[in-house]
């Protein structure tokens, strides 16, 4: 991935200025400058900053004007009444206005409410905790990777549910993000499939029936299939460079195009760091793979159930990964189940994962087509045991009533939605601001 460039703008007024402002007259702007230089270089180690300092709005101009190949800009406020604020903020580019406390307090606040009003994409940061400023200017990091990433999609369709042409999400998405949707058919995919080494294949199935708790249903040779389908995909994703890959597993499997389920393969990828999305759901591809690049832990894409009796919803779906925190964090237990909808016809594989309890969870989905997203929180509180529905059955405490009834309130977010372990609302809603994304809380 290429660097993250941001463009840094200090704003205040000329230092010999005689005038009643903020901090003070004679104040050491340069030493201040440099103290902040510093303190970004060292806690965004992987972001290139490109300092320039703007007195008045005018030479604002001329730096928007003059301004490529940058990925946003933070507007530090030293001092007040410059005018610079409200012009970068117009630019277009995802922007950030910092107040250095006591200094441009005055300016971020008006040019914050300036930039709401006109529903610009720029948030703003006003604490003491330098380490909020470091968090925000690492989202730029996460919008470049959204830009350079690529979404390997295996369906044979051409449209999204009948109706929407899988071009149009394609379309939006690289609008949105920047991201390129790759469409791979399922004789491709199948063509991967069969030149999978089996004995490589075999040493997978081995892996996952070691780890796993209990295999309940399906044969040896329904998980050889799907390690067969693992490696496939990897090496489809290997070939394209793509970041992510979501398959419509139901369709093609149901039309007899594909051999295996790719339950157990998308486990495999998401407990990796890597992305892997059931349904060709290109919304939850996209919500996943953002939120990888914040979080660096997967997300969990189910079906959900609204409980309004106990004030729950349980996340149920057949993939689900059993490394919540990300690859470097500890493993949940899991067993190896058949997949639900089906079982009494197949012995396909798919994954029942007892995810930790007492964790809050952030869940979100991304409408790309109304760039609109869904949020709700909630606390884990159970591992469902029930035999109808999907396999994993995550149940969190929630505000059951205000999430049933605002659900698909404000958009058309469908029934999908993803979870991620960890309170994540701060960091998602800035980022959708500054992506232009609206946002709808469905637990408010």
């Amino acid at each position: 991935m290429s660097k993250t460039r941001v463009s840094l703008v200090f704003t205040h007024r000329p230092a010999e200025e005689k005038a009643c402002v903020w901090p003070y007259e004679g104040y050491d702007y340069d030493k201040r400058k440099n103290q902040i230089i510093r303190n970004l270089r060292t806690n965004c180690p992987d972001i290139e900053f490109m300092p320039v300092t703007l007195c008045k709005a005018e030479q604002a101009e001329a730096l928007v004007k003059e301004s490529k190949n940058i990925d946003g800009y933070v507007v530090y406020m030293l001092g007040i009444w410059t005018g610079a604020g409200n012009v970068i903020a117009r630019s277009g580019y995802p922007t950030i206005f910092v107040d250095d406390l006591y200094g441009g307090s005055g300016e971020l606040l008006t040019s914050l409410s300036n930039a709401k009003k006109e529903k610009l994409p720029v948030i703003g940061i006003a604490s003491s905790n330098f380490q909020d400023v470091a968090n925000a200017i690492k989202l730029f990091k996460v919008i470049r990777s959204m830009k350079e990433a690529k979404i390997l999609d295996v369906v044979d369709a051409e449209q999204r549910g009948g109706i929407t042409p899988l071009s149009s999400y394609a379309n939006s998405i690289k609008e949105l993000f920047g991201t390129q949707v790759i469409k791979m058919n399922s004789d491709e995919l199948i063509s991967y499939y069969n030149a999978v080494n089996e004995s490589e294949a075999d040493k997978w199935a081995d892996k996952w029936i070691n780890e796993a708790l209990k295999v309940v249903e399906p044969s040896r040779d329904n998980i050889v299939k799907s390690a067969k389908m693992y490696l496939a995909l990897k090496r489809a994703m290997e070939d394209r460079g793509a970041n992510a890959v979501t398959v419509d597993c139901l369709g093609l499997l149901y039309k007899n195009k594909l051999p295996a389920y790719p339950c157990l393969a998308f486990f495999q990828m998401n407990n990796e760091g890597l992305t892997g999305v059931c349904e060709a759901d290109l919304d939850s591809t996209v919500t996943q793979l953002l939120m990888r690049y914040l979080t660096g832990r997967p997300g969990y894409v189910s079906d959900p159930v609204i409980d309004t009796a106990t004030n729950q919803i349980i996340y149920a779906h057949c993939v689900a990964s059993n490394k919540v925190f990300g690859p470097a964090g500890p493993s949940n237990p899991y067993l190896i189940r058949s997949h639900c909808s089906d079982r009494k016809y197949r012995s396909e594989a798919s994954v029942q994962s007892l995810m930790p309890l007492g964790e809050v969870v952030t869940t979100l989905k991304i409408n790309v087509l109304e760039k609109a997203m869904s949020i709700h929180q909630g606390r884990t509180v159970a591992n469902v045991e029930e035999d109808r529905g999907c396999r994993t059955k995550l149940a969190a405490q929630v505000d059951a009533e205000k999430i049933l009834d605002n659900w698909n309130k404000k958009a058309n977010w469908g029934w999908h939605r993803v979870t991620f372990y960890g309170d994540w609302k701060r960091q998602i809603m800035k980022l959708a601001t500054l992506l232009g994304i609206r946002m709808f809380e469905e637990d408010k």
